[in-house]
């Protein structure tokens, strides 16, 4: 796409003068940011009448997930997120229509700093590690103030979180399972076990507010040990605040950093005692793990998707072809999780060991 956006700088530049009624705009793309398998960021210099502003321009990778929203509904969910004090990129603007460069967009601030999960899960030391844990649970707790009766309009194409909300999540995995075209059977014996287990984990519905629904390290920022900013809401909507703090939890995020159980950097007590500090409710561990399992689950069936938009030829791509395998290692941590005889959990990785 650098081409494409190469040869799209005028329009560009148009497009921010008349959004900014600036007389001047000189736009100068950097690169390509790295991530994102579902969406693509560009790093973009943009010079508004003699002041040069760092932004992230954020647009649709050539295929996609069904679970992630466009672009008018992400910048939306954004604009939600800075509101409430969450240490989101500041929302600049939207052009929703794909007439620019051929393809919606938004641009917002780039905040400073590295989102490498790999990198990061080895380079933390414990006590670096616990406090960035503690200051994630006490973002997740900002957005999770925001309900279904104090969000702003903007929000209303949000469909409203179902009654029995786990049983709309398995209902939604089997559905994705029906659609893959290869049967799997330790994935829809996991759904059997999660349905079985789901009665001693449902929770009314008024407890139910904005989720990021993929709160997770590879996606927040970090700077100097410190956190910096939240990333990627395509996936936000209105959830048990417990799926975000299961996700974040879930082994299958902690990048074979095991017994960094919050996010491979650090302690489930200092992310807890983070989120409550920040005003979130009382942190059921029981609660937790079970959205883990859910976490795994969903995961696996992201990754097999991901792989799909390989092989069914919507976009060719190593990284997507590849993403398919981390379903086999979520699937030995369900076996693990749901207590499968015979399943050990593998050995611990240290914060010395090889990536």
């Amino acid at each position: 796409m650098i081409s494409v956006l190469a040869n799209k700088i005028a329009a560009l530049e148009g497009f921010i003068q008349q959004q900014t009624q600036a007389a001047k705009v000189t736009a100068k793309l950097i690169g390509r940011l790295g991530g994102g398998a579902i969406q693509e960021n560009w790093a973009l210099d943009l010079d508004i009448d003699g002041t040069v502003h760092e932004t992230v321009l954020r647009a649709d990778a050539p295929s996609g997930i069904a679970e992630s929203w466009g672009k008018a509904e992400e910048f939306a969910l954004l604009k939600a997120a800075h509101a409430a004090g969450v240490m989101a990129p500041q929302p600049l603007w939207l052009e929703p229509t794909g007439a620019v460069i051929g393809q919606p967009f938004h641009i917002t601030q780039r905040l400073k700093g590295s989102a490498d999960p790999r990198k990061l899960v080895r380079a933390l030391e414990e006590e670096a590690g616990d406090a960035l844990a503690h200051e994630l649970g006490v973002e997740l707790a900002k957005l999770h103030k925001v309900t279904p009766a104090s969000a702003p309009k903007d929000l209303s194409f949000l469909p409203p979180a179902p009654g029995d909300l786990i049983a709309s999540r398995i209902a939604r995995f089997r559905g994705q399972l029906d659609r893959l075209p290869e049967a799997q059977p330790v994935l829809e014996w996991a759904i059997n076990r999660l349905e079985d287990e789901a009665p001693k984990y449902a929770r009314d519905t008024g407890v139910v507010t904005l989720c990021h629904r993929d709160f997770r390290t590879g996606n927040y920022l970090v700077l100097d040990e410190k956190l910096s900013g939240i990333l990627d809401f395509e996936f936000a909507g209105w959830s048990d605040p417990y799926e975000d703090l299961g996700w974040f939890c879930a082994r299958c995020w902690r990048f074979g950093m095991a017994g960094a159980e919050a996010g491979g950097i650090g302690s489930r007590a200092a992310f807890y005692a983070g989120y409550e500090a920040g005003g979130g409710a009382f942190v059921d561990d029981a609660q937790v793990r079970f959205w883990e399992q859910m976490a795994a689950l969903r995961w696996s069936i992201m990754a097999l998707e991901q792989a799909e938009r390989h092989l069914g030829g919507r976009e060719r791509s190593l990284e997507l072809a590849l993403t398919g395998l981390v379903s086999l290692e979520t699937e030995y941590d369900l076996l693990i999780d749901l207590r499968l005889p015979g399943f050990k959990p593998a050995p611990k990785k240290s914060h010395g060991a090889a990536s």
